[in-house]
């Protein structure tokens, strides 16, 4: 085994972008460009680097991570994010799998993860943390991926290794993060059952004091632990997402007048236009028409 091949069967099953494969929940990323600024959703994943470095932003925390770590997200966030050194000839190359909850939970119920710290009553673990790759999580992590050359073997194999390689993220030093995302009960699964209704109900104004209900807390605690979990408050949260959508509409349409502008910001759950381009303009440094037709040009006419 070793960090050569990893990076190699990444580059030989990752066309570009982010890519999934014929292993469910499993996802190879080359990505060639390190310059531009990403505004994108984590998912609820774990991310190993085979080369590069990136790095994100969420709330006012920022994270740092390359070749030979990894990060996990147990909550879908919206996140900020760049590639610090690829190019076309030095890509930037990942593993990615999805965390499933039902998996996480089923292994909590063995024997073995007794042993495990009880969750503690402090602050909740934030939803994003970075770790050392271990030798034996880059193992299981390739031989996940030589599955992909003996495709009769995935259904049999790839649930077993998908269950070791969490069982050693779980065992590990963000062990805490993903052990919470299988307690039905934790508060970071309170706060990310929280985020699944916004993410659905975007457009819609908020109290916090109802987010608390549904997430069976009083008020002053969730909102701590909605702040130590994705570093930000609900209302910063909601207001990412609703510019992200915002971003996703616009580059979708067809349009580029100012109609499209005000239409899109109703659409989002802004009361008013302008409002929502001064906060677009903020969080992608042009205003929503001139982003969007950026956005919307072939690659060729933004290099």
């Amino acid at each position: 085994m070793s960090f050569d091949e990893f990076r190699s069967r990444v580059a030989q099953h990752a066309p570009g972008g982010i890519s999934p494969t014929a292993i469910p929940g499993v996802l190879v990323s080359r990505m060639d460009d390190g310059g531009s600024q990403d505004e994108s959703t984590t998912g609820t994943i774990l991310a190993v680097v085979a080369q590069g470095t990136k790095r994100i932003s969420v709330g006012g925390a920022v994270h740092d991570y390359g070749a030979g770590q990894y990060l996990v997200a147990s909550v879908d966030l919206p996140v900020s994010g760049h590639f610090t050194d690829a190019s076309r000839e030095h890509p930037a190359l990942g593993f990615g799998l999805e965390l499933r909850p039902e998996v996480i939970a089923e292994l909590m119920l063995t024997a073995a993860a007794a042993d495990f710290p009880r969750p503690s009553r402090g602050p909740s673990p934030s939803a994003l943390a970075v770790g050392d790759t271990s030798p034996r999580l880059l193992d299981a992590v390739l031989r996940m991926l030589r599955l992909l050359d003996h495709p009769r073997d995935i259904p049999v194999l790839a649930p077993l290794i998908e269950r070791e390689i969490l069982w050693l993220i779980m065992s590990g030093e963000q062990g805490a993060t993903v052990r919470q995302l299988g307690l039905a009960d934790s508060s970071l699964s309170r706060v990310r059952h929280v985020v699944r209704w916004m993410r659905e109900h975007f457009a819609e104004s908020l109290r916090v004091d109802d987010l608390a209900s549904l997430a069976r807390m009083s008020p002053s605690a969730f909102h701590r632990a909605f702040h130590a979990v994705t570093s930000m408050s609900p209302i910063q949260y909601q207001k990412s997402i609703r510019l992200q959508e915002a971003r996703l509409r616009l580059i979708a349409g067809t349009g580029s007048g100012s109609g499209d502008v005000g239409a899109t910001a109703y659409a989002v759950g802004y009361d008013s236009p302008s409002q929502f381009s001064r906060e677009y303009r903020r969080a992608f440094g042009a205003s929503p028409t001139q982003d969007a037709a950026a956005l919307r040009a072939p690659a060729s006419a933004r290099l």
